[in-house]
């Protein structure tokens, strides 16, 4: 039986990260439709049975009726595939829902309070629903598998194995999830691709469908999988057309911003790469981002952060007669005889020397 996996598309989401500078925030939101156009493509072309999708398929507070259009179209376009979906966190199945008020193709089964199992020729499919943005517990555990000669598929948002930050989006144990006999646990939520061909084809997190910032670096794409009850096999494909990476440029040896911007054109950037710029090393002058910004960069960096520490000459600093010398004698004072860890008293003085700059 073949299937598509995947989780996390965010259809409308703001991209807030991306739109810094430029408009990439509406370009990357018609790149979602593209990455969703690929996939059904995909699935026409391959004799899919399923596609499950594991939550977080549009984001409830910003989605358009225009783009719910959209997916319900590319939907219609594969009625022999089944569409499972399971709400998640940023999608509930709530009131105003459009999992609840909208009039779906015939071949999406969207799983709810009331709809839990789906049963076919091929496999039972099992789902439970996010009812809220936040759900601590969704009772996966109580799941019980009805008939275990067939395959049997669980579709379900959450955090498998998580931090205590992450108990309001329904945490789940591995261990637990590995006793309840799945065939497959296709699982959305975390926006990194999570498998292996050794000890993780089961229970799979797909990634974010497509990279929403910059803490979501490399590819991103689905999962396609056979599957047979003593079988599996899983490739990812990706599907973004764009990757985000992140470089660092040392500023130490440039006098002024434009030595700066030279520096930044200079790059050697890829094509279908978005760039987050760090600046490192010791600044000579102030650096401005946002005036940065509406200089003339390459477009493919969308994301500039100022890490850099100002250039002073601390022992000269320390010999002036005034506020500012006292302050960096005190400091280096304490340096040298204190517990205090180094680092948050270097940090303590570059703060401080800049707000006595002002």
């Amino acid at each position: 039986m073949k299937f598509v996996h995947i989780a996390d598309m965010h259809f409308d989401a703001p991209f807030v990260v991306l739109n810094s500078r430029t408009n990439w925030g509406e370009i990357r939101r018609i790149e979602q439709r593209d990455a969703l156009k690929k996939i059904i493509n995909y699935i026409k072309g391959n004799n899919i049975k399923f596609l499950f999708v594991a939550g977080d398929l549009y984001e409830n507070e910003q989605i358009r009726e225009s783009t719910i259009e959209y997916i319900n179209d590319l939907f219609k376009q594969i009625p022999n595939t089944k569409v499972f979906i399971s709400p998640g966190n940023h999608d509930p199945y709530i009131n105003n829902s459009y999992y609840k008020t909208f009039q779906w193709a015939e071949n999406v089964i969207i799983f709810s309070q009331n709809q839990k199992v789906y049963e076919t020729s091929d496999a039972d499919i099992y789902g439970i629903a996010f009812t809220d943005f936040y759900c601590k517990d969704l009772k996966v555990n109580e799941i019980k598998i009805n008939n275990k000669d067939k395959l049997n598929i669980l579709v379900v948002h959450g955090t498998v194995d998580g931090s205590l930050e992450n108990v309001e989006y329904n945490p789940m144990k591995k261990s637990m999830l590995k006793e309840l006999g799945f065939d497959y646990i296709a699982l959305g939520h975390i926006h990194k691709l999570n498998y292996n061909t050794e000890e993780n084809q089961r229970i799979v997190y797909p990634g974010s469908t497509i990279s929403l910032g910059f803490d979501e670096l490399g590819q991103h794409g689905m999962i396609v999988g056979e599957l047979e009850k003593d079988k599996i096999n899983l490739k990812f494909i990706p599907v973004d057309n764009k990757e985000l990476k992140e470089i660092n440029v040392e500023v130490t040896n440039i006098n002024d911003k434009e030595e700066l911007v030279e520096k930044l054109n200079s790059l050697q950037l890829e094509e279908n790469i978005l760039y987050k710029v760090i600046l490192i090393g010791k600044r000579k002058f102030e650096i401005n981002i946002y005036n940065l910004y509406k200089l003339n960069i390459d477009d493919r960096i969308v994301k500039i952060k100022d890490n850099t520490k100002p250039d002073i000459d601390i022992s000269a600093v320390a010999r002036q007669n005034n506020l500012k010398g006292l302050f960096v004698k005190e400091i280096l004072n304490e340096m040298e005889n204190s517990n205090i860890d180094k680092n948050t008293l270097e940090n303590v003085l570059e703060i401080g020397l800049d707000i006595l700059e002002k």
